[in-house]
């Protein structure tokens, strides 16, 4: 599957890194996925959860709150209201560059942030919850004595996670100072909540008083034998797969290519129409989502052309279909004779030349397209049998529609 660094403008002016997580087909529908307490978009959770929500079609957008991962900032200068607003700003950057953040999706604390910042996500169709504090004051049970320093110093180093922080008054004050239980109850989109019932780091009772506060539609379910973290990966994917296939019933899928108006009568598909839909896929510079009937697949163009690689090239398709068409005609031709040949294999290279170099053409001046196409074929085949089976691969019918004057009508629409 495919992922991209990224990067944006969080709520206190710094960089903030992000991934953006994608299948290998235009998204079904766009999540932002808010990471734990003093975590990162690189943990366990995030990474393992991004992908099994890719799996099932949608684009995942995580990333580092100010100050922590990547992202750039102080954490000492940050507190819950600052992660909200990074939400905000992440899911600003997600519907401006690719498509409306329409689920949200937050772990521990940042279960909390999403519950908090999806009044003011406007497309945001639903919010789901892991392992989430009912109220964000419940991480000051991690700051053990040092709590009492803060209070009194103003600010004191605080080990969390393995690591030293920084944790002022301020942030204190800010966590106290959330309506949490308003939030919850005006959330007005379905919510699912999800929490391991042996969590040790949030006690499930929070999970009751998310869930006793928001109104319906709601949904809960345990995420049994499972840590505070989801560190072990069939967790996080049972818990990605329980949220992909719950958001369907909410979430508006990703606009899809379709037919255009008039080519297909209902009940038919593209293909019986023999349409090919090409669309921007809304990642990279240059992929292309690619729907031929009910197959889709990427198209790109290489790194040292500018693009992402995330598919083949429009020459190395070009070649691709030549190649096949070549393979099968040939195929069908030795089936249909009876002949003894195992397999058939084709390799084709696209260049430009100068015409002067083409002896068989009618152009003499510039440059022309030549595609070098080299068959191998193995089986006990006499030579006559290899010969003719030659020229049957002259003979397969895009080979011929290259060689054809070709018209190409080009037309505006809608599709």
């Amino acid at each position: 599957m495919p992922s991209q660094r990224i990067e944006f403008t969080g709520s206190q002016g710094e960089p903030l890194a992000g991934r953006l997580d994608t299948p290998d087909v235009h998204p079904q529908a766009w999540a932002v996925f808010a990471h734990c307490f003093t975590c990162s978009k690189d943990s366990k959770a995030a990474a393992f959860v991004a992908r099994a929500l890719t799996e099932a079609g949608f684009g995942v957008l995580r990333f580092d709150f100010t100050g922590l991962g990547g992202s750039g900032g102080d954490f000492a200068n940050t507190h819950f209201s600052s992660n909200v607003d990074d939400l905000v700003a992440a899911a600003d950057w997600l519907r401006a560059q690719h498509g409306a953040p329409a689920l949200l999706i937050g772990h521990s604390l940042g279960g909390a942030a999403v519950l908090a910042a999806a009044a003011r996500v406007r497309d945001c169709k639903a919010v789901a919850t892991l392992g989430a504090p009912c109220d964000p004051a419940h991480v000051t049970h991690q700051l053990g004595g040092e709590l009492a320093v803060i209070e009194s110093q103003g600010e004191a180093s605080v080990l969390l996670g393995g690591r030293r922080f920084t944790v002022k008054r301020s942030f204190v004050e800010d966590l106290a100072d959330q309506p949490q239980s308003e939030r919850i109850r005006n959330l007005g989109r379905p919510l699912l909540v999800l929490h391991a019932p042996d969590d040790d780091t949030v006690n499930v009772e929070n999970a009751r008083r998310i869930f006793d506060a928001a109104r319906h539609p709601k949904s809960f379910v345990a995420l049994d034998g499972a840590d505070h973290l989801l560190n072990r990966a069939e967790d996080a994917r049972f818990a990605a797969g329980v949220i992909a296939a719950w958001a369907r019933r909410y979430v508006d899928p990703a606009e899809l290519p379709v037919a255009p108006k008039g080519a297909a009568q209902a009940g038919t598909s593209a293909a019986d129409d023999g349409v090919v839909l090409v669309s921007e896929r809304g990642t990279g510079r240059f992929t292309q989502t690619v729907a031929a009937g009910r197959h889709q697949f990427l198209m790109d163009e290489p790194a040292s052309m500018g693009g992402d690689d995330e598919g083949p090239a429009p020459y190395e398709m070009l070649n691709a279909a030549l190649g096949a068409c070549t393979a099968m005609t040939v195929r069908m031709y030795a089936n249909r004779k009876g002949w003894p040949l195992e397999s058939v294999r084709v390799a084709l290279v696209h260049d430009k030349v100068h015409a002067s170099d083409c002896a068989a053409c009618e152009t003499e001046d510039g440059r022309i397209d030549r595609i070098v196409r080299v068959v191998e074929l193995k089986g006990d085949l006499s030579e006559e049998q290899r010969a003719r089976l030659m020229e049957m691969a002259d003979r397969c019918p895009v080979h011929q529609t290259l060689h054809a004057e070709v018209e190409i009508i080009t037309r505006a629409g809608e599709l």
